[in-house]
């Protein structure tokens, strides 16, 4: 086991309902750490697709920038996701949340037909082709199945997402907590995470089971 792999991190903004979900977030880079790797965090510098008000759930008249909203959840240590090269890392990872849905793709809006952000799209090519472990939490699998098409993946028991998933020429792999999906040819590793009504602990499980998966690689 390579206890050294330096995983690049993907986030989509800070809050579950317009960025990342901070909880899959930070828990996947403390199983990094935690089990002996290192991360770089990367965000693509643009516009959120809009701000929710996390108490009410409405929309806000503001606008804010994902790379800039993921550096909280970063520590300021964050880079723009057009800096990111495949050379440098030995596995990627993207926690969930909407924003995956709204900022890296447009998949809470359009399903199947999605337009993906360029950077993301760039990076996961990269990694896939290179053979690098990917690696997606919660919603995120739905990005990778876009970009990737013939690859198998979960987001739980979601009927509607998971048949969307397979639309974009994807396998959906039904999972419950903690549970991961392993697709060995691709070196993708997936797990449901708040696809499910799930507790922090839960969560912290998932992260650790994909993590844990990677670094075994």
């Amino acid at each position: 086991m390579n206890s050294k792999k330096k995983f690049a991190v993907v986030l989509a903004g800070s809050g579950v309902y317009d960025g990342s979900e901070i909880h899959e977030a930070t828990l996947a880079l403390y199983s990094i750490s935690k089990n002996g790797g290192s991360y770089q965090v990367f965000a693509p510098n643009v516009n959120q697709y809009h701000v929710i008000n996390h108490i009410t759930g409405e929309e806000m008249p503001e606008t804010r920038n994902v790379l800039v909203e993921a550096a909280r959840i970063a520590r300021g240590n964050i880079k723009d996701l057009k800096e990111f090269s495949a050379d440098e890392f030995d596995a990627i990872l993207f926690p969930g949340g909407f924003g995956v849905a709204k900022n890296l793709c447009t998949f809470a809006f359009e399903g199947a037909g999605c337009q993906v952000n360029p950077d993301a799209e760039a990076a996961l090519k990269a990694m896939h082709k290179a053979k690098k472990p990917i690696g997606a939490l919660c919603i995120a699998p739905a990005l990778i199945a876009k970009v990737l098409g013939d690859v198998e993946v979960t987001i739980g028991q979601d009927e509607e997402t998971a048949e969307a998933i397979s639309k974009m020429g994807a396998t959906h792999v039904t999972t419950t907590h903690g549970e991961i999906v392993f697709d060995k040819e691709n070196k993708i590793v997936t797990t449901p995470c708040y696809m499910l009504d799930a507790t922090i602990a839960q969560i912290g499980d998932g992260a650790d089971n994909v993590v844990k998966t990677i670094m075994a690689l």
